[in-house]
């Protein structure tokens, strides 16, 4: 009998070695190591190449995105928009459910969500997916990958497995760029295959209103056109799916409103490129909670944002004094220590007509076991705040 190892115990564990046991496999696991070191001989795949090679194999058409910041609102709108119109479609891989759970469903648009972790260790056929798309390039886990290089380059791999590709990082792919966002190139999607956009305000109307319609995510939103559009959706189609989408939670999410007062859940950011997307995303002052166990990125990206929409930062977690070094000299920090500490001066702070953002730019894991337990705890702290 052949054997396989499966390293890890989650979902997609679980979800891969249940389809290696059904082509006849002895599956062990394995959990716990700090390094795996595999011999040149011994063949390694990802749980997402296992997946979407079966998928691929039994008819399901697959469309693929990724970048660094929201892959999984994307990938939520192009399934729900693919099921109001008819069709059906799963979101899975890093957002959803693990691609191999799929494998016992009928065929439909398997919409995947990849991070540059799978990416690591996945090699695929170039007609794959129908399409695939790079939503942004920014600075991310460089303390797992090294350098913003390697970081951009796994990203730009997934192109290689797409019948269609939209990256604006890449030449000869028909896309272009319009402008700049925290020193970072933004590309606009007129140039998708069959679009008929001459430029992005082509593209605008159909999000109009939309939880998209903004500088910040209005690109991701015309990738996610570009998408719904190679799975044959028409425009009052796509219209209505921005018109119906419903945020993910820990995504610029208004938790509560009180004496004027925004309070803003954006737990998500966990980068520093992140964290200063939702300080521009804010309307009139802002009021930064942030901080936390530090991905290695650079601090001083956020400053153009801090320097012209912050009132006060609000620091938390082991990277609190990093931070303060960095920002301190343009932007008033306070050093806080826990989250409670930091939402009780916000809110006694805080004016009528400013914002207080939870927007870490940094992992969760020195304080909480996750970023959604991080923004879970905000909400209560903030509705707390509001019985005293």
């Amino acid at each position: 009998m052949k054997k396989a190892l499966v390293l890890g115990t989650g979902k997609s564990g679980e979800a891969a070695a249940g389809d290696l046991r059904r082509r006849g496999f002895a599956v062990d696991f394995a959990e716990g190591y700090d390094l795996v070191v595999a011999s040149p001989g011994l063949p390694v795949k990802s749980e997402l190449q296992l997946g979407c090679e079966e998928l691929k194999r039994r008819g399901w058409k697959l469309l693929a995105v990724t970048g660094s910041k929201g892959k999984s609102s994307v990938v939520k709108l192009v399934a729900d928009a693919i099921n109001g119109a008819g069709g059906c479609a799963v979101p899975c891989g890093n957002y959803g459910r693990p691609v191999c759970d799929l494998l016992d469903e009928a065929p439909g648009w398997a919409v995947v969500e990849v991070s540059s972790f799978q990416l690591e260790t996945t090699t695929l056929p170039p007609d794959t997916f129908e399409a695939a798309v790079i939503l942004n390039l920014q600075e991310d886990h460089l303390d797992r990958h090294g350098s913003v290089a390697v970081y951009h380059a796994l990203k730009r791999k997934l192109l290689g497995f797409a019948k269609k590709g939209f990256d604006g990082g890449l030449e000869g792919l028909g896309v272009e760029r319009f402008g700049r966002l925290e020193g970072l190139d933004v590309w606009r999607s007129g140039g998708l295959e069959g679009s008929g956009d001459e430029a992005l305000g082509g593209l605008e109307g159909l999000l109009k209103g939309s939880y998209f319609d903004n500088a910040i995510l209005r690109p991701n939103g015309c990738a996610a056109i570009g998408l719904m559009r190679v799975a044959g959706l028409d425009d009052a189609q796509i219209r209505k799916a921005f018109a119906s989408f419903e945020p993910l939670p820990h995504r610029f999410q208004t938790v509560a409103e009180i004496g004027g007062v925004r309070y803003v859940d954006d737990s998500k950011a966990t980068s520093v490129a992140a964290l200063a997307a939702g300080v521009r995303m804010c309307a009139g002052r802002v009021r930064l909670v942030a901080g936390g166990l530090p991905k290695g990125d650079d601090p001083k990206m956020a400053l153009p944002a801090l320097t012209e929409r912050a009132e006060k930062v609000y620091l938390i977690g082991s990277c609190a004094g990093v931070f303060s070094e960095a920002w301190a000299t343009s932007v008033d920090c306070e050093i806080c220590g826990t989250l409670e500490r930091a939402v009780e001066l916000a809110r006694r702070e805080a004016r009528p007509g400013e914002t207080v953002l939870l927007s870490p730019g940094t992992a969760s894991f020195d304080q909480f076991k996750s970023f959604g337990a991080r923004g879970e705890a905000f909400a209560r702290l903030v509705q707390k705040g509001k019985t005293e």
